[in-house]
């Protein structure tokens, strides 16, 4: 287990490893709401193929960040809020590989910020009951392995903000804080 660089603490290939997986099943939960509308745009499912390339036990490469990149292409061209979500928490999934160790709460994003586009990809679906942000949320609670709240335990609590995906990101990351 190699040490990531320096920074305020220490990640362990293992620990970015068990962050892409929590994104990736947050961002396979909805890439449906991307894929519908858009089933000729491969950019979001290439974006997690790529997070699980790397989950697998392949290096981080040049892969992750294009397809990341790519699927954030992806949701600027959606038709659908909801699948703009789907494809921002598809491209979230791929850049988890790229978690730095650095007590900054920006980079929580880089931990929660796909299950939070996930959700609000949920609360916009075209069929949501009422209340399917918050249902999303405490499935990505429920998820949340010991191993990823140690790692987001590293930092600091993620950044306050006014958007619904922040609002989303900061009640997920109070309840995987709280006993």
């Amino acid at each position: 287990m190699a040490a990531i660089g320096s920074g305020d603490f220490e990640l362990t290939m293992d620990d970015l490893r068990v962050v892409a997986r929590y994104a990736a099943e947050s961002a396979e939960d909805v890439l449906g709401l991307f894929e519908e509308p858009h089933p000729d745009d491969h950019r979001p499912r290439a974006a997690i193929e790529a997070a699980w390339t790397f989950v697998n036990g392949n290096h981080r490469s040049k892969v992750q960040r294009v397809t990341a990149l790519d699927a954030h292409r992806a949701a600027h061209a959606a038709v659908h809020e909801s699948a703009k979500h789907a494809a921002h928490a598809a491209g979230d999934a791929a850049a988890a590989a790229y978690l730095h160790p650095l007590s900054k709460a920006t980079q929580v994003g880089h931990i929660l910020r796909a299950a939070a586009h996930a959700a609000r990809a949920a609360e916009l679906a075209d069929d949501a009951a009422p209340g399917a942000g918050e249902r999303s949320i405490e499935r990505a609670r429920r998820r949340a392995t010991p191993a990823l709240v140690d790692v987001l335990g590293r930092y600091p609590l993620a950044p306050t903000g006014t958007n619904r995906v922040a609002q989303l990101m900061t009640t997920l990351d109070t309840s995987l804080r709280s006993p």
